[in-house]
């Protein structure tokens, strides 16, 4: 039943589509049927086009994501039981992080050149931040008593730090990397889409719009929504068996 459910919303949507198209209320060259979308979708993926597309894009949208785990998840740590630190970082942390990765888009074009590599240093920026904020205030919540009662008892500032920092700080880490894996993705794809390259699905989308190959360009859109969709759900499902005693 509840799968059921969910389907639901999905399936009002290609009906409302449908009857849009069917009626003619839109424009077809703007708004094709879903069948035609659907069938430019197969076409292009049994070409290996459009699956070379989605590789490149993924490829570069798990790099930048690892990356800003590594860097954000120990900087958090640190950040949220170091108060000394917290308070000496916070105002730039505050201020960086109110900056759109977009509106770099020049400065990486500058430092990195046209290449993959500022492509994965805009994610690592902007999903490096994330990452090490929500990490610092999952450190920041873990319960004092318990340090005291670890330490009371003959364990190590490392064993505490393991042992009740790092499992009491997982939900929070996890939170920023939920959101940093879908940054990465839509990052990712509009960089694609401005800064030089042949290949990935926001190159793809924005030339299959520049040419009017609009159910090639709603393919592009639809297949992206789907490897979020899909990549969201692995890392929940992954943090349902790392934090398996959250809410129990």
């Amino acid at each position: 039943m509840k799968r059921l459910l969910v389907l639901i919303l999905p399936m009002a949507i290609l009906l409302v589509w449908s009857a849009v198209s069917a009626f003619g209320l839109v424009d077809p060259l703007f708004l094709p049927t879903p069948w035609a979308v659907g069938k430019a979708l197969t076409t292009s993926l049994l070409s290996g086009q459009l699956a070379r597309d989605l590789a490149a894009t993924v490829l570069r949208a798990l790099a930048g994501f690892a990356l800003s785990g590594i860097i954000g998840v120990p900087l958090g740590l640190l950040i949220g039981r170091i108060p000394m630190l917290a308070r000496a970082t916070q105002p730039t942390i505050d201020f960086f992080r109110s900056i759109p990765a977009t509106a770099l888009f020049p400065l990486f074009l500058f430092a990195f050149g046209l290449g993959d590599t500022a492509k994965v240093a805009i994610v690592i920026y902007a999903c490096s931040l994330i990452v090490l904020i929500n990490t610092a205030y999952g450190a920041i919540q873990v319960k004092v008593p318990r340090l005291l009662c670890a330490t009371v008892m003959g364990a190590s500032r490392w064993d505490s730090f393991w042992k009740i920092v790092v499992p009491e700080s997982a939900p929070g880490i996890f939170a920023g990397l939920r959101i940093a894996l879908s940054l990465s993705f839509v990052l990712i794809v509009v960089t694609e889409m401005f800064i030089g390259t042949t290949v990935g699905l926001g190159y793809q989308i924005i030339n299959s719009q520049m040419v009017y190959r609009i159910p090639d360009m709603y393919a592009g859109i639809m297949l992206a929504g789907v490897v979020g969709y899909l990549g969201n759900r692995a890392l929940l499902s992954v943090e349902g068996r790392v934090l398996h005693w959250v809410g129990r």
